[in-house]
């Protein structure tokens, strides 16, 4: 028999638009001569719908687009993730529905509650194992995090299941995938049973779903891997419940997958809120430079307009790389220049700072009103232009506060938010590789927020291999001051940058939301009081 899996990229709350690309994807299916068809956990509601849940609209809505859609499957067998309702409580299910009617519906035995996803909040858990049979095999089902504990697995194969369907929404971090093919091994080394892996694609929020559902026959072969970060329609054989081998793409390195995230995350976070076009602060510096390119791969460049907004400390250079940039790029550019501005606001304040002036040179608050008055410009342009505004900053800066509120975090989606600054060289390398469109010379300055006259990012922070070290060790992985130290970082610096990081919660709380591609982001995953008195010792 040919199975198919629907890896398709769903919008939360898009009922009608949900069901209408699952009948689509069904009927290719059946058209190419698949017996049963599969799509990701929660498809028809998009993942995850979280408190939409609660209201009873939608929970009607979702009652009735579900049973309009199972009226109109006939001819092939599907497999459908849905939330499902019965006696006043909420399921994460998945139906097998044929010729217009549910044959049984499965309930998501292990409900994820973790720092991201708190379906507890909203669904019960199930407890039965779910077998079906179609063309003679037979079938288990288990839902995402049901797959994870091994006794789920064992009771389907008990039941008789043959082949493990794995209905899932999970989203993309730096190494995902091969986590998902780990875990999957240890279950079919448990068990022997062979698990087809239908994972979501698209970007919900700050999440990135990546897709690359696959399939690991029992004993232990991928025999098909699927695309990452697109929707795609695999088809898979089955003779005698085990799967003939197939297509198998490989793995994106992982500066391609990362940056794939990012157009995708940007791509459907624009479409899918309605934005027509975005618009950003270029500086001349690299994060501007990369969110610059990321967004017109997410876009195409005649719905991108960057911004030039020179002050009397921006190199000369700094202005003939982003002219250089925004020609190669072919988008809109426009040059505002800031002094005149910042002069009247010095002017109007004059009287007030009399006597706080130490001397001559910028101080912080003159550096933070130029940041502050191009924040301003870059807002009123997206008032009156209807164009969201992508701010520039990367997760070292967001970490260490090394940023300035209502300046460059004024914006409406962080790109970088996630992605520290050495790998920002990374990922301008990358692309780089594929074309030229970055300014080697971007690559090759020194970092400056040329907000003072020779002003570098270094004489603020420890050097930026030392610092996304210690963030990484600190924030990601949870690490101790005492660990890190013995990972070879000196007292100094662990002890600077961890201050740093504490004291800049307030900051954050008031960044915008950007795309997570790390194992522990600035977002729903991240959870510090601002106001704490707690200091981590060595």
């Amino acid at each position: 028999m040919k199975l198919a899996v629907a890896q398709i990229n769903c919008t939360v709350g898009d009922l009608a638009g949900n069901a209408k690309k699952i009948l689509d994807f069904t009927n290719q299916a059946k058209n190419k001569g698949a017996s049963l068809v599969v799509t990701p956990e929660l498809a028809l509601s998009g993942y995850p719908p979280e408190d939409l849940l609660l209201r009873k609209g939608f929970c009607l809505a979702c009652i009735n687009t579900f049973e309009s859609l199972v009226k109109e499957v006939n001819g092939i067998t599907l497999l459908l993730g849905h939330p499902y309702f019965a006696d006043s409580k909420i399921y994460n299910a998945a139906s097998v529905i044929c010729n217009g009617k549910i044959i049984v519906t499965y309930l998501k035995n292990n409900l994820l509650n973790d720092a991201v996803f708190k379906e507890c909040r909203y669904f019960e858990p199930g407890s039965d194992i779910c077998i079906f049979c179609v063309e003679g095999i037979k079938f288990g089902v288990n839902i995402s995090t049901d797959v994870w504990q091994g006794i789920n697995v064992t009771r389907a194969k008990e039941k008789g299941a043959e082949v493990l369907i794995v209905l899932s929404a999970s989203p993309y971090h730096i190494k995902k995938q091969a986590s998902r093919h780990k875990m999957i091994r240890q279950r079919i080394c448990e068990t022997g049973i062979t698990v087809i892996y239908a994972n979501l694609v698209g970007g919900q929020d700050e999440l990135v779903f990546d897709g690359a559902s696959f399939v690991i026959n029992n004993k232990g072969e991928l025999t098909h891997q699927f695309d990452e970060f697109t929707e795609t329609l695999g088809l898979i054989e089955l003779q005698n419940s085990l799967p003939m081998r197939g297509t198998v793409l490989q793995s994106q390195i992982l500066q391609a997958s990362i940056y794939s995230a990012l157009c995708l995350g940007v791509k459907d976070y624009i479409g899918k809120n309605g934005f027509t076009d975005v618009l950003l602060g270029l500086s001349g510096g690299i994060d501007s430079a990369l969110t610059l390119v990321i967004a017109v791969d997410a876009l195409g460049p005649d719905r991108v307009w960057a911004v030039m907004m020179p002050s009397e400390f921006t190199a000369d250079i700094s202005l003939q790389d982003s002219r250089t940039m925004s020609k190669t790029l072919g988008v809109r550019y426009s040059e505002l220049p800031i002094k005149p501005v910042f002069d009247q606001f010095v002017s109007a304040l004059i009287s007030e700072f009399q006597g706080l002036q130490k001397n001559d040179e910028t101080e912080t608050t003159e550096e933070n009103l130029q940041a502050r008055i191009r924040g301003t410009l870059l807002m009123a342009l997206s008032n009156k232009h209807g164009a969201i505004v992508l701010t520039t900053g990367n997760k070292s800066e967001m970490a260490t506060g090394y940023c300035t509120l209502y300046g460059d975090m004024a914006g409406g989606f962080a790109i970088l938010k996630d992605i520290s600054k050495t790998m920002v060289y990374q990922l301008c390398q990358y692309r780089n590789g594929l074309s030229m469109v970055i300014p080697e010379r971007v690559i090759r300055r020194a970092p400056s927020a040329e907000l003072r006259l020779n002003q570098m990012d270094q004489d603020s922070l420890p050097s930026y291999d030392i610092l996304d070290g210690i963030i990484e060790a600190y924030v990601e992985q949870d690490k101790s001051l005492h660990e890190i130290i013995g990972m070879g970082y000196t007292k100094t610096d662990v002890r600077r940058t961890v201050d740093l990081i504490c004291a800049s919660e307030y900051k954050r709380r008031q960044s915008p939301m950007g795309i997570c591609v790390t194992q522990r982001s600035f977002s729903k995953d991240w959870y510090y009081p601002i106001t704490s008195k707690y200091k981590d010792e060595f």
